[in-house]
């Protein structure tokens, strides 16, 4: 089970009831971030998730309503005991920026991993995620992220025991890995079904459309998109300020077809995203306005069937 809360579904500004732009995932005891807007140590404590487990903090990109939370949040991990290492990934400049910002959280008890993406596309793997980066087009190098969690096929036991397999090396093909016993090799293709359907969740904000978009968020179980302006009248402000609109964002998740979409990442101006939707579902039937603490737990298909 994938549990995916959207932390924080402002832009620009924080207001009384919406904080500035952060999501966290969660699968199996890990857990990754996505931006660090201000709000964000709130909003993961209203959730009632824990600060100590996160284990990788990804940014889109180094605006102040992306990253602005990161040094309490850094001294508030700093004082709950964590030791273990943080991995944080982002566009070219990772450490500058960070670093930065570390000048009110200098000491900290665990060491920070930084990890720059490379070129316009990067795929990077930590325990079961696969994290996909892919650049997209805003006033400086900003990168949406899909989260993968894949999934292989069905381990076939009567296979193993036809080909004489110990028991105690099933969970070894299980894994993905050869065997040698007894002078003969034995490859996971042997024994497991085809790879089963994963689960996938796409997050993308602060930027115009641009054709990456809809191709990384294709088949998506969640695609997760800004949709900074509600009125058509603001069009203009979307183009000069490389932001979108609803109904720009509503296109792509047409041609993406996800299982669902959320907005997020509002002007402040946009006080009732929900007043928007009748015209929007006209382009995509599927898209929902984002909110703080907005939340679904993912499940493998067949666990649904169960």
């Amino acid at each position: 089970m994938l549990d995916i809360c959207l932390l924080g579904c402002g832009g620009m500004m924080p207001l009384p009831r919406r904080h500035l732009t952060s999501l966290m995932a969660r699968f199996n005891g890990s857990n990754i971030l996505i931006d660090c807007g201000e709000g964000t140590q709130v909003a993961i404590k209203e959730k009632g998730w824990s600060f100590k487990s996160i284990d990788i903090i990804l940014f889109t990109h180094y605006h102040g309503d992306h990253i602005g939370g990161l040094p309490g949040l850094l001294l508030t991990m700093g004082n709950s005991d964590r030791t273990e290492p943080l991995k944080m990934i982002g566009p070219k400049g990772l450490k500058r920026v960070v670093d930065s910002l570390r000048v009110i959280a200098p000491e900290l008890p665990f060491e920070i991993e930084y990890i720059e993406i490379e070129g316009s596309e990067q795929t990077f793997s930590f325990g079961e995620y696969r994290i996909e980066a892919f650049k997209v087009h805003h006033r400086i190098p900003c990168y949406g992220y899909s989260l993968i969690i894949d999934r292989a096929g069905r381990f076939d036991a009567e296979k193993a025991k036809a080909l004489e397999i110990p028991l105690n090396y099933w969970s070894v093909l299980q894994r993905g890995e050869e065997v040698t016993f007894d002078g003969r090799v034995f490859t996971p293709d042997m024994v497991m079904g085809p790879p089963r359907k994963g689960l996938k969740v796409t997050y993308c904000t602060d930027t115009r459309p641009v054709p990456q978009i809809a191709a990384k968020a294709a088949g998506a179980d969640l695609f997760i998109c800004e949709g900074m302006y509600g009125d058509p009248d603001k069009q203009e402000d979307a183009v000069s300020k490389y932001h979108m609109t609803f109904r720009e964002a509503a296109k792509i998740g047409a041609q993406a077809q996800p299982e669902m979409m959320w907005l997020t990442h509002y002007s402040p101006s946009l006080i009732r995203p929900a007043d928007y939707m009748d015209e929007i579902h006209s382009i995509f039937d599927r898209v929902e306005p984002g909110k703080d603490l907005k939340s679904i737990e993912l499940r493998f298909e067949d666990d649904q069937e169960n």
